[in-house]
């Protein structure tokens, strides 16, 4: 079974309906992150659109923003090295948490525990 379907974008003005005033701010951001006139032009907008979009595994996202930075002017060569970039950046958030994961090691190893919530109190 298939769960996403293109004809569920066909659904947006029943979610509209059923949350008008989330669905309208959400559509306000939207709108205001995706204009022409500020100072990211539109098709270096869309490029990072396409990389979080690939980054969160968004299909409706990856369809939508890859027609839009194609319109926008984005060469499939641009793309491409969106794609690298993005993955390359998914890459290096896991060794980033790799490298968390040996200080939690080491600190267990060594008795050390820590509270959560305390640590992130006292260092603030």
């Amino acid at each position: 079974m298939c769960y996403k379907h293109p004809s569920d974008l066909n659904l947006i003005p029943r979610l509209k309906d059923l949350a008008p005033a989330e669905a309208s701010a959400f559509l306000d951001f939207h709108n205001a992150v995706g204009r022409s006139s500020g100072a990211v032009p539109p098709r270096y907008r869309e490029l990072v659109a396409i990389g979080v979009a690939l980054t969160t595994q968004c299909e409706y996202c990856i369809d939508t923003h890859t027609r839009q930075a194609r319109e926008a002017g984005a060469t499939a060569e641009e793309l491409a090295e969106t794609a690298l970039v993005a993955a390359a950046v998914r890459a290096g958030g896991t060794l980033a948490h790799a490298l968390l994961m040996i200080r939690l090691h080491d600190e267990a190893r060594d008795g050390v525990h820590r509270e959560v919530r305390g640590e992130a109190a006292a260092d603030a």
